[in-house]
């Protein structure tokens, strides 16, 4: 029904040639679909050298991209929209050359950008927004790709929260979709399966992990709730495990205590819940040939 993913931040960050040639055969012997890739400075891992790994392997990739400080489409001065504007034709280049469709990830300004908004201020800027990720958006639209743009709980944004948010600046721009994290989810929304059939058709890309940036399952969240909404809008994106147990993004991500026993067991864990609830999901389904009554 859905490709199911994980995160290469599982295990390592930054990403390179070696440690994604190391990796992406280990996430397909423990039966992913999918491979969630990092790209924060161009020229980490060769694009080139992942699409044929990929291509060997049968790992259908997505990228996400996170903006460093000195990137940010909402900044006053052209010089820093203009290097935030080409950091994201590139993201869009790099993601066409691996073929994944989609560029997910909070992709005007760099986590933790937080300022106060009034209604009128908010309907300015999400404007103002638009604006400027307009030719970056038509560059993704003509490539087959497209821009998702992930809303963040309130201690990493104050801009782009919930979905309704994200809406208002995705609607009626080809080439903008819409990223959504359980994570960030749980914090914002008040009604997780609510969310995401509001959301419909923008949805382009879901990442997943428990309440507490661990594996999905034995957490509070609403899973079958949430798979039933995908399916009721019609998703058929990836669905990825994202979580921070590489060490060396312990401290940026806040992770102070161990979310797993290691990142393989997160990985494997997560997926057999995955797997388990799609598999639940699917038998509860009316059958396409049963005859009605």
């Amino acid at each position: 029904m859905w490709q199911l993913g994980v995160n290469t931040w599982v295990w390592v960050a930054p990403l390179t040639d070696e440690a994604l040639a190391r990796l992406a055969p280990h996430i397909k012997e423990l039966g992913f679909d999918a491979i969630e890739l990092s790209l924060q400075r161009p020229g980490d891992w060769d694009p080139a050298r992942a699409a044929d790994l990929f291509a060997q392997l049968r790992l259908a990739p997505t990228l996400c991209a996170g903006l460093k400080p000195g990137h940010d489409l909402l900044a006053a001065d052209d010089e820093t929209v203009e290097r935030t504007q080409e950091f994201l034709r590139e993201a869009v280049r790099v993601a066409r050359r691996i073929g994944a469709a989609v560029v997910a990830g909070p992709l005007y300004a760099p986590a933790g950008r937080r300022w106060r908004l009034d209604p009128d201020d908010r309907r300015a800027t999400v404007e103002h927004l638009r604006q400027r990720l307009r030719p970056v958006a038509d560059l993704a639209a003509a490539h087959g790709v497209t821009l998702a743009v992930e809303p963040l709980n309130r201690f990493e944004t104050s801009l782009l929260n919930t979905v309704d948010q994200a809406l208002e600046l995705v609607d009626g721009m080809p080439g903008l979709g819409i990223a959504l994290d359980t994570f960030h989810m749980n914090i914002e929304e008040r009604d997780l399966a609510a969310a995401i059939r509001a959301a419909g058709a923008h949805l382009a890309h879901l990442q997943v992990c428990g309440n507490d940036r661990g594996a999905p399952g034995g957490d509070h969240i609403d899973w079958p709730g949430l798979f039933t909404a995908l399916a009721d809008i019609g998703y058929r994106g990836q669905v990825n495990i994202e979580s921070f147990t590489a060490p060396a993004l312990a401290e940026q991500m806040s992770v102070w205590r161990p979310l797993a026993s290691g990142p393989d067991d997160l990985a494997a864990e997560g997926l057999a819940f995955l797997r388990a609830q799609v598999a639940s999901l699917s038998a509860a389904a009316p059958s396409a040939s049963a005859t009605p009554a």
